[in-house]
């Protein structure tokens, strides 16, 4: 026999609203209204899509309520198929649950009596030029982004050679200029002072800068800066995901430094440990090209190559070669 277990009665905490789904998403889901605009401010409290072919039988024990419910093929031939007045019951039944809204695939458009009953119940109808599964799958990529867990940090982040470095330290430690160099030498900017972080489904941590900051940075002394038009296009990117944080700090703590690079440090980010590397900032000392050296030897940690443990297990096994050579 098998057991079911019933589905979590429980509203999830995070949600958008139709209206702002629409807005983000329009264009890119080829989306337009159908019928009165009503429903904008429903939420959409899960990430994904359902298809209500069961609901359209009259089964609703085990029905998502809380997800955007998407009409095709199969769901508009099945009321089809059916007595015009049971197709009508079922559909009003069906709009008597408070779901987000209703797409229509395919181009398609819901029969003039079943959208008068979708607006009457204050359920916005969508069109998308899409089919099913293309809508499904561009759909839920984009909602798992709007519902990923956010955070704010403060700092600059940039993309050396292909990894992603978060540079944080108090004011004065010389950030921006730190940056600069960086970009002189070939980086990217991706954010300045204020970097939004997205943990996208506890994979990775996405950065991105708010829309009026993208581009531009803060230079003390010169003020706001538009890092595309001075150094290029190719020295900014819109996003980047976050694989370590390196933190400047001042002077008098370098004699407290890790030295050999056997004591990792992490930082707890949206839940999610990253590599932390503290640089002391000192007057000789080329902090852009440490970074830089810092990024390399992140690459290789991610192709299995950790230099410091690796000499550690030279360092002891030359210790036990003099060590029976003794003996």
């Amino acid at each position: 026999m098998i057991t079911i277990s019933p589905l979590n009665d429980e509203r999830p905490g995070n949600s958008i609203t139709v209206g702002d789904f629409i807005e983000r998403h329009q264009d890119d889901l080829c989306m337009k209204m159908l019928g009165e605009t009503v429903g904008l401010d429903r939420l959409i409290q899960e990430p994904t899509i359902n298809r209500p072919g069961l609901a359209f039988t009259g089964f609703y024990d085990y029905f998502a309520v809380y997800r955007i419910q998407i009409v095709g093929n199969a769901e508009l031939a099945y009321l089809a198929h059916l007595k015009p007045e049971n197709a009508i019951k079922r559909f009003r039944d069906f709009c008597r649950q408070p779901i987000p809204c209703i797409i229509v695939s395919r181009s398609y458009a819901l029969p003039e009596e079943m959208l008068k009953i979708a607006n009457e119940a204050g359920i916005a109808v969508i069109q998308t030029c899409l089919v099913t599964m293309e809508f499904i799958n561009a759909a839920t990529v984009r909602l798992d982004w709007d519902f990923a867990p956010t955070s704010t940090e403060h700092g600059c982040m940039v993309d050396v050679m292909g990894i992603g470095i978060l540079v944080k330290g108090n004011s004065g430690t010389g950030k921006s200029e730190t940056v600069l160099s960086l970009l002189r030498r070939g980086a990217s900017l991706v954010a300045d002072d204020m970097v939004r972080i997205r943990n996208i489904e506890d994979r990775e941590l996405i950065a991105t800068a708010p829309d009026l900051g993208k581009s531009h940075m803060e230079v003390r002394g010169l003020g706001i800066i538009n890092v595309a038009a001075i150094f290029g296009v190719g020295t900014f990117r819109t996003e980047k995901r976050l694989d370590l944080v390196v933190r400047l700090t001042r002077e008098e703590n370098i004699n407290n430094m890790e030295r050999v690079g056997l004591d990792k440090q992490h930082i707890d980010v949206l839940g999610m440990k990253i590599p932390l590397i503290e640089l002391p900032v000192a007057p000789g000392r080329d902090m852009a090209q440490l970074i830089e050296v810092a990024a390399l030897d992140q690459k290789l940690k991610s192709l299995g190559h950790d230099t410091a443990v690796e000499f550690n297990k030279k360092l002891l096994q030359a210790m036990r070669d003099q060590r029976k050579a003794v003996v």
